[in-house]
């Protein structure tokens, strides 16, 4: 009897225990199950130096994700060989789609094409990956880009005069467009270009040395186009030091914080606000209904060439922000706060 007591309530025990491992297991499977089944996104950036980018990955992140989609976010730190890694080690894992932020729009096409061999959705987001007939191209309108920027200039007197362009890397497929655009712009207005370079990699030091080291040049320019916000966070205080900040307008585009600060204490002209949270949510919208259904819909889809193929192409209008407007578009929709973007000149700011 003694023995009999002792057996029956571990008897229990061990059924017990075998119904809840095996409860556990299933719910285990299930959970993996779910997973297996939620879409997934690998995302190569080129780098994180330009500030914008890390608004557009937690901005996408977090759209694909409200889209039952999970992401795997990569930093290729501006090697080229590293986002080439990438991309394998996204085909290897069985992605359903790669979004490509590339570092060189011309290197990538033999890892594009791989990756859509496999059956795998790529896009091509901001920078446009030539002659690879990416599934989708998102971006700006990049040609609305620069002329934004050359319209800003002759508003402010640049007509019959001289400007320099210190633009970004030829790599980036978007630099000829929108300075192809500026260039037409000024030729109109009987704008001499003094001269222009290219800073390999988007190095901003590389435009502040060139006012360093050519200012008899710069010293004859009304006005330097700088190919972004962060070329000109080294042009502009290289025009300080060499005390002609006050005679040459500077432009630019991306909205960086330290670019609107710039604005409103007078040093930069203008730069264009780009709504990357627009951009990143449409883009993860895109790549979830491209893996979904196979193509992209919508009234803001059209075409565009790569160089080879007509890709299916999305295009968001940028915003040119100047000191007269900076409040309504950079301020008013959460950009950037205003304690921030007036942080250097409180007097100036609006109560």
């Amino acid at each position: 009897m003694k023995k009999s007591i002792i057996i029956i309530p571990t008897l229990i025990l061990i059924t017990g225990l075998l119904v809840f491992a095996y409860s556990y297991g299933r719910q285990s499977e299930k959970k993996e199950a779910v997973e297996e089944d939620k879409i997934q996104i690998g995302v190569s950036f080129d780098s994180f130096v330009i500030e914008r980018w890390l608004r557009d990955r937690d901005v996408f992140v977090s759209a694909a994700r409200d889209l039952g989609a999970e992401v795997n976010v990569q930093n290729a730190n501006g090697d080229i060989e590293a986002q080439k890694k990438q991309i394998d080690y996204f085909i290897e894992k069985g992605m359903d789609a790669i979004v490509i932020i590339c570092i060189d729009s011309y290197g990538l096409r033999d890892h594009v094409k791989k990756a859509l061999d496999a059956g795998i959705k790529v896009v091509a987001y901001d920078r446009l990956i030539t002659n690879a007939n990416v599934d989708l191209y998102i971006s700006f309108d990049n040609a609305m880009v620069g002329e934004m920027m050359a319209e800003e200039l002759v508003k402010n007197g640049i007509r019959g005069g001289n400007v320099l362009m210190l633009g970004g890397s030829m790599t980036d497929s978007n630099v000829p467009i929108v300075e192809n655009a500026f260039r037409e712009i000024m030729r109109k207005n009987s704008v001499t270009v003094l001269d222009s370079i290219h800073a390999d990699g988007w190095k901003a030091e590389i435009a502040g040395t060139y006012v360093y080291e050519h200012f008899d040049v710069v010293a004859r320019a009304d006005a330097i186009m700088c190919g972004n916000d962060n070329l000109a966070s080294q042009v502009v205080p290289a025009l300080v030091e060499k005390r002609y900040v006050d005679k040459i307008m500077v432009v630019g585009q991306d909205a960086d914080l330290e670019a609107c600060q710039r604005i409103v204490e007078g040093t930069q002209l203008m730069t264009v606000y780009k709504p990357v949270e627009k951009l990143a949510k449409r883009a993860a919208e895109c790549t979830v209904q491209l893996v979904k259904e196979g193509m992209v819909s919508g009234e803001d889809v059209s075409v565009i060439e790569d160089g080879t193929y007509t890709v299916p192409y999305v295009g968001i209008e940028p915003v040119s922000v100047t000191a007269s407007n900076i409040d309504e578009v950079i301020i008013d929709s959460g950009f950037h706060l205003k304690e921030d973007v007036y942080l250097h000149v409180p007097d100036k700011m609006p109560k």
